[in-house]
């Protein structure tokens, strides 16, 4: 969606409601679709797109309007949700990964190619928090790397590095649910 004119931004940066609501109509949906995209449960990520917007309404007054707002907007809904993620799995011990979110594995059985996509699922709620976030965006969700980088407030080669460390661990995982690859 494109940015909104300096003037909304200016305005929104001085505090006004107005501007606020104006650019939370705007931008609603895309940061809902991105929480949507990390947490995989659509009423958590309802909950954290109210959450993420009075986070933005809180920092009005640190926004720079010479910078665009999605990618600010983003920012703020990644923490939110790695925040969720990291409550999630303190409570229950492991946050939830649908199986449907994973690639078919490649098997002429389909139980065998089932129980691979389960076991897979389990070994990423089984990641650290901070590599699972990756791991789900450039992994599964395909995110170009810069975008995730932006999202986390981490250069593109910190992302990189996750994915690596991400990816080894789900190796060792796999290998100890008695999958090689």
């Amino acid at each position: 969606m494109p940015e909104r004119s300096d003037n909304v931004l200016d305005r929104f940066r001085q505090g006004d409601l107005n501007a606020f609501e104006s650019l939370f109509r705007d931008h609603q949906r895309s940061v809902y679709g991105w929480i949507l995209r990390i947490v995989r449960d659509p009423g958590a990520a309802e909950d954290l797109t109210v959450e993420t917007f009075w986070r933005i309404h809180r920092a009005h007054a640190r926004f720079e309007p010479a910078r665009p707002f999605e990618p600010w907007a983003r920012r703020i809904a990644t923490h939110a949700a790695l925040d969720w993620l990291r409550a999630r799995r303190c409570e229950s011990g492991l946050a939830d990964l649908d199986v449907a979110d994973l690639p078919s594995a490649p098997s002429p059985d389909p139980a065998v190619a089932a129980e691979i996509r389960f076991k897979t699922a389990r070994a990423f709620t089984r990641l650290p928090p901070g590599l699972r976030i990756v791991a789900v965006l450039s992994v599964i969700e395909e995110q170009p790397h810069q975008q995730v980088a932006d999202a986390l407030g981490i250069s593109v080669g910190a992302v990189k590095l996750r994915v690596f460390r991400a990816i080894r661990l789900l190796r060792k995982d796999l290998e100890q649910q008695g999958i090689t690859l």
